[in-house]
């Protein structure tokens, strides 16, 4: 596990949860900028926890007709 900031820390607080739980679910309905907004940080500090976490942010182009399905392994 990575050694978390003071910052990281009381965001977990503040949300009772861990960050690996909060993040993915947060960038994934709300976007980087938005989800950087609401916990008060900057979009680089964003990407700083989501590398150091090892939480991988994918853009996927669909067609229209196409859709994406997102599998949780463990």
């Amino acid at each position: 596990m990575a050694r978390k900031t003071k910052k990281m820390v009381s965001v977990e607080l503040k949300f009772r949860q861990p960050l690996e739980r909060i993040l993915p679910e947060m960038v994934t309905e709300r976007g980087l900028s938005a989800t950087a907004d609401e916990l008060g940080v900057s979009k680089a500090t964003l990407g700083y926890w989501l590398l150091k976490l090892g939480i991988n942010v994918r853009r996927v182009a669909l067609a229209p007709g196409e859709s994406l399905e997102v599998k949780r392994t463990g």
